[in-house]
């Protein structure tokens, strides 16, 4: 039967074929015609566009999409303008409530503040050329752009991967999508860190992440930590600022598992069942042994600290710890004498005028402590974890140390330049000297010890202690008084949320390229 168009009758023989095609030619010929005309009379009225017009609000020559990415949408959810490390691809941000990102294609507010910085055409005045010259011009920066991009973010995933990328040197950067928990949030905030339910009236101290500057740190992520850690235990040492990191871990890891209680007296623990995850402190003010017995000219009571004898209560659990991050210093500064080869040799707030001149003052004696614990770590036979050593944690005392009226009131953003303590720069210089003598000591074992140096990005961050804010009584005096004396404060701790949870950042990222580096 032969085809027919709609209410007409295909005419019969040959001739009538031709005339039945040629009707449908010309019919198409017309219609294409019509829409030319109709596309080119709406589109002279649109004004100037280019591509970059129609790409998404976030992506900006900083945080160009790849075809292969524009492809998928995003779908693995990196922030644009951020590099994944090691080609891998993850979430900037985790969302939890308190205003963060998932999987989300958008840039978080700090890669919009680190855009921003881009200088802009128009407010330069720079308004001579054409809009063809601009068109041009444009297409060509683009273009330059896009190579430089590629490069620069080829050379950083490079180093990410082998694992030289510097996470230490860098600068502070607003990001108003705020903390990953709250204090109301994780129970197990000690009250002196709780700066928010002591009243503490500012919260931006909350809001600044820490920007490398040739790396990415993401921000952190439970479930990936959770995962890199399954079936394992990672103990904090140390002293009570160790704690403070330790809670901070446990808050963090809270907002995706509540974990259990399985601690006791020598060791607190908490573990997270979903992956058999285990998270430990033990205390250990000093990291070597520590006595009140009488030893030489050093009296009983007074804490005698033995230089070159290991503290045996934590090392009694190291071979439980797959992981153990060591931190102290700070007891120091305390009361103390200081024993080496079974003889008194020095003290702290304590030496007897007939003794005659110390052979060691307390900077000293922390530095041969460092080398102690760091040497029995790495050459315990029966230890084959990774032991990360904390550097000294920046205090922010002026006018008067912890127990002579030093204060941090009023300090509410990060300092725009260190002012430089003389104490904290000789402790820091102690502890990397005997963390380099212990990765000798150790030899090939010394391969299992690594730094995490905080020291110098965290001594910007006065803003981030409890300051006057250590209780929740209403009544507490958060000001100077008529004489002019602060208040007492705590400006050595960290408040939660608060800079404190950076240093769990920078902690999951050195496992994983650790643990990444074991695999390879």
């Amino acid at each position: 039967m032969p085809m027919s168009l709609p209410a007409r009758k295909a005419p019969a023989g040959g001739a009538g074929v031709r005339r039945w095609v040629v009707t449908i030619v010309v019919s198409v010929v017309a219609l294409v015609l019509t829409l030319v005309v109709i596309s080119l009379s709406v589109g002279s009225s649109l004004p100037r566009t280019s591509l970059q017009d129609y790409l998404p609000v976030g992506v900006t020559v900083l945080g160009k999409l790849s075809s292969s990415e524009r492809a998928d949408g995003n779908a693995n959810g990196t922030a644009i303008g951020e590099e994944p490390l090691q080609g891998v691809r993850e979430p900037l941000v985790e969302q939890n409530g308190q205003g963060g990102y998932l999987n989300s294609g958008q840039p978080s507010p700090l890669t919009r503040k680190i855009e921003s910085k881009e200088p802009d055409p128009v407010a330069s005045g720079d308004t001579t050329s054409t809009p063809d010259e601009d068109s041009s011009n444009e297409s060509q920066k683009a273009e330059q752009g896009e190579v430089s991009q590629k490069a620069e973010q080829g050379e950083v995933s490079q180093k990410a991967e082998q694992g030289t990328c510097d996470l230490y040197h860098g600068e502070w950067a607003l990001d108003s999508s705020g903390p990953l928990y709250t204090n109301n949030s994780c129970p197990i905030i000690t009250q002196m860190q709780n700066c928010q339910g002591n009243g503490r009236p500012d919260k931006e101290y909350e809001n600044w992440r820490w920007k490398p500057e040739q790396c990415i740190l993401p921000r952190f992520d439970a479930r990936k930590f959770l995962e890199l850690m399954r079936g394992k235990t990672l103990a904090f040492v140390g002293d009570s600022v160790a704690r403070n990191q330790m809670e901070s871990l446990v808050c963090l890891l809270w907002q995706v598992d509540v974990p259990q209680n399985r601690g006791n007296k020598r060791m607190h623990k908490w573990l997270f069942k979903s992956t058999s995850t285990t998270i430990a402190r033990v205390w250990s003010s000093w990291l070597v042994h520590r006595s009140t017995e009488a030893v030489g000219i050093a009296p009983k009571g007074i804490d005698k600290v033995f230089l070159d004898v290991p503290d045996e209560t934590f090392m009694e659990f190291l071979p439980r710890f797959d992981v153990i991050v060591l931190s102290s210093g700070h007891w120091f500064a305390k009361r103390s004498a200081y024993v080496l080869n079974g003889n008194v040799v020095g003290g702290q707030l304590w030496w007897p005028r007939q003794a005659g001149k110390m052979q060691m003052n307390n900077v000293d004696a922390f530095g041969v402590s460092v080398e102690t614990c760091l040497t029995a770590v790495a050459t315990n036979p029966n230890f084959t974890g990774l032991a990360i050593v904390r550097t000294w944690s920046p205090d922010h005392y002026e006018g008067g140390a912890w127990n002579t009226g030093g204060s941090c009131t009023g300090k509410v953003k990060p300092l725009d330049e260190v002012v430089r303590n003389g104490f904290t720069d000789a402790m820091y210089g102690k502890q990397v000297e005997g963390f380099r003598k212990a990765v000798k000591n150790a030899g090939q074992q010394g391969s299992q010890l690594k730094l995490m140096d905080i020291t110098e990005p965290f001594a910007f961050r006065a803003d981030g202690h409890p300051g006057p804010y250590r209780s929740p009584d209403p009544n507490k005096k958060t000001q100077r008084g008529p004489d002019g004396k602060p208040p007492p404060q705590d400006c050595l701790h960290w408040c939660m949320p608060g800079p404190v949870d950076t240093w769990n950042e920078m902690l999951l990222e050195t496992i994983r390229r650790e643990f990444e580096r074991e695999r390879s």
